[in-house]
């Protein structure tokens, strides 16, 4: 169940939904399972190459609806048919009854027929909300399941399909939005990417998986297009001489993922041919396939495979499997079908002057933050805004429109959920901006602090923990005030400061991208006095440029209503202390999260206020409080008080990190992670002048019985094993990450246990 709040500012439009259960419908299904053999291809025959794509998509759906009744008919295991819908693109919601349906758009190229069919079945089968992803995809949200093989066909009829954009395959292969058009890349590399994502799309060697799959492919190494430290391959151009000529290829950096403990991709190779490129990847899919964990799926991402073998013996085994390839003339028709497709312009170039009398300043500020000159004279790059990802049918339906009257019908979604209009010839500018704000897309907030990627969060994520969209609602309306009245975030010209980043997840699975953001907040909660508090911790530091190259580090939790003054609070200990010239990340870097953290402890207390138990734009409590007997209250108090304790560890762990003293951070992040199990173990009445073995005790009471979740304990266990030997700076920042991460889940089992459900 929603409703709807929409900015009139702006045209954002909100998605208030209801606590989980608030529908109705039946609910289907809501385990996760691998798939069976049963299930895969194994024919490359079954292979086609995208003009071929909607008969064969005609077959699959046929397939997918006859798969679908047997389930509803009970004829098919409940967890076969997960994995199966999965790898068809329909996704569970928090809601009862209700899918999310993801729809997989490789590089993010939208064409206006793509666009008004996308709109139609929104308003027909979904919320009338199509949500841009930061996979360059888009999602529809509560949509009912008996609709899917109806919403799939009539998608596959405009060569869309949802097939593999979910579930343990390749995701959709993200591409930098400028590619083709930016003045600093060194080539195109759109036909790569996009002969990437049609060559392993349905590939039988994608198909067995433990996890999922990451490409990007960026023109350049110093812009944040691609983000491709962050992905399983990531692609970035580069040239090399090779036999007196200039040879197109790319740096390959393999094993990056945020999640719960991020990575950074490790380079894999300084070059390799472009030409060489699928079946590379074609390999490295073969050994995660053959190699990569299927049990723990906590540990079943490639990064965890390319950390356990180091990068060395990783590309030790790429290369042993790039010797067993067969030969495949798909591979080279493909490359060629991709280079054969042109991007060009409707119009030729023109220039614009922006002193012209004719123009008024809300054009000149929207220019200013919305446009970027390309690479070819005459020509601009438009980014359309878009509050939190979502566009209304209307305005989906009027983009496509526009598409056609200024440029020839190819739009780009991009990573940060905003859409990009390329080949704007100049003299367009001022009637494509009219047009624009006639749709209300006209905010000029591109790159902006308003600029806010924000995960579904508990709108609709069974996985949210707190109100990410919520929070970046709020947000995203403070900031356009202050653009307003100049104050705050406002530029004192008519716009926003650019000088800020913000990405908001509702859990700690990183699907906003808060490593990468110079603010970044994900969900969590803390339990209170018997009630339980939705809660952001707050992490600094990160950065998108130079994709990707460095992870901020957490610094502070604070209610989830607290978070807005947070973020004040913070920019305005930038602009008080920044040195000339210094960014945000280094300010704070050079400040040091010891002096950050002191400055929000003023807003970490929970429980002073009845607002820390109510979740942004949610005006229901976050928890129904839960009586419980009087015999469990000390029992429960002492595992509260040494949760806490655990979680000072992990801070001063940080602080070590920081100071680049990584034993001295390993050894308290491994305390911690005792501290919180003894906590737990509290609640079974041992005591610790028992002096018992805590790792043996904690697997006895909470693994065993499987009661804690066993892939987060599994880094209590290995930080255990790892004893006192010596870590490297790496391995000591991952067991920080994976410390806090087993707090985390302690926090919440012994909610649980205390008779609360964290929501």
């Amino acid at each position: 169940m929603t409703s709807e709040l929409v900015d009139t500012m702006t045209g954002c439009r909100m998605r208030l939904a209801m606590p989980a259960g608030g529908r109705q419908d039946a609910v289907r299904f809501r385990t996760r399972f691998p798939i069976p053999s049963t299930l895969m291809s194994t024919s490359t025959n079954s292979r086609l190459s995208w003009p071929d794509l909607p008969e064969q998509a005609g077959e699959e759906i046929d397939i997918f609806e006859t798969e679908l009744n047997r389930f509803l008919d009970g004829q098919m295991p409940e967890k076969v048919f997960l994995e199966f819908r999965l790898r068809h693109g329909v996704y569970g919601q928090r809601q009862d009854g209700t899918q999310m349906l993801r729809i997989k758009i490789p590089l993010g190229i939208l064409t206006a027929r793509h666009c008004e069919v996308l709109a139609d079945l929104s308003e027909e089968y979904a919320d009338s909300i199509s949500h841009i992803t930061t996979r360059q995809d888009v999602q529809y949200h509560f949509v009912d399941i008996l609709d899917t093989p109806n919403i799939m066909r009539r998608l596959a009829s405009c060569g869309i399909t949802t097939k593999e954009a979910c579930g343990n395959t390749v995701r959709n292969v993200t591409c930098c939005p400028d590619a083709g058009v930016c003045a600093d890349e060194l080539f195109d590399v759109t036909p790569h990417a996009r002969a990437m994502a049609y060559f392993l799309l349905r590939h039988p060697d994608a198909q067995n998986f433990g996890r999922k799959f990451k490409i990007s492919f960026s023109g350049c190494h110093q812009h944040h297009c691609g983000l491709a430290r962050i992905h399983d391959i990531g692609a970035i151009a580069a040239t090399k001489e090779i036999d007196g000529e200039e040879v197109e290829g790319f740096t390959v950096y393999v094993g990056g993922g945020l999640g719960a403990v991020p990575h950074q991709a490790q380079l894999y190779s300084e070059f390799v041919p472009a030409d060489e490129m699928l079946p590379l990847a074609q390999a490295i899919a073969r050994v995660f396939a053959r190699l990569g964990e299927k049990k723990q799926r906590a540990r079943a991402r490639m990064k965890f495979l390319v950390a356990s073998l180091g990068v060395d013996e990783f590309r030790k085994n790429i290369e042993e499997e790039l010797d067993r390839l067969p030969e495949d003339a798909l591979r080279e028709k493909i490359m060629e079908e991709a280079h054969a497709q042109k991007e060009e312009a409707l119009k030729p170039p023109s220039e614009l002057d922006l002193e012209s009398p004719g123009l008024d300043e809300s054009f000149k500020i929207w220019h200013r933050h919305n446009v970027r000159a390309q690479g070819q004279n005459g020509y601009s790059m438009v980014t359309v805004s878009l509050a939190l990802g979502d566009l209304t049918a209307d305005q989906l339906r009027g983009v496509g429109t526009l598409s056609r009257k200024y440029i020839k019908g190819t739009i780009r979604a991009t990573v940060p959920q905003n859409l990009l209009l390329r080949w704007v010839s100049n003299e367009d500018l001022p009637a494509l901006y009219r047009d624009l704000d006639d749709l209300r897309l006209a905010a000029p907030l591109a790159d902006s602090v308003a600029d806010i990627t924000a995960c579904p969060g508990t709108d609709s994520c069974k996985l949210g923990i707190a109100s990410s969209r919520g929070l970046a609602g709020v947000l995203h309306r403070q900031f356009i005030q202050d653009a307003v009245t100049g104050q705050g975030m406002g530029d004192g010209d008519g716009g926003l400061r650019d000088d800020i980043t913000i990405k908001i997840s509702g859990c700690f699975n990183s699907c906003a991208q808060h490593h990468i953001a110079n603010i970044g907040f994900f969900g969590t909660s803390k339990r209170k006095s018997g009630r339980v508090a939705p809660l952001f911790q707050v992490i600094l530091g990160g950065t998108a440029e130079n994709n990707a190259d460095s992870y901020g580090l957490m610094v502070a939790k604070v209610p989830a209503r607290r978070a807005p003054e947070v973020i004040r609070k913070l920019t305005g200990i930038y602009d008080s202390e920044k040195r000339e010239g210094e960014s945000f990340r280094d300010c704070m870097e050079r400040l040091g999260k010891a002096r950050i953290h002191e400055d929000l402890e003023e807003f970490s207390e929970v429980g002073e206020s009845e607002a820390d138990f109510f979740d942004n734009r949610q005006p229901w409590e976050y928890i129904k409080e839960v009586g419980k007997g009087e015999c469990a209250g000390e029992m429960v108090d002492q595992a509260e008080f040494m949760l806490d304790d655990a979680e000072r560890m992990i801070f001063e762990a940080s602080l070590h990190l920081e100071a680049a003293k990584n034993q001295d951070a390993a050894r308290v992040s491994f305390e911690g992670m005792e501290k919180a199990a003894d906590g737990l173990l509290s609640t079974r009445g041992l005591l610790l002048s028992d002096n018992y073995d805590t790792h043996s005790e904690f697997k006895k009471h909470f693994i065993d019985t499987g009661e804690f979740l066993i892939g987060v304990a599994e880094y209590y266990g290995k930080a255990h094993a790892e004893g006192a030997e010596e870590v490297s700076a790496e391995r000591s920042r991952q067991r920080v990450e994976e410390s806090n991460l087993f707090i985390e889940e302690a926090h919440i089992l012994y909610s649980r246990m205390a008779g609360s459900q964290v929501k």
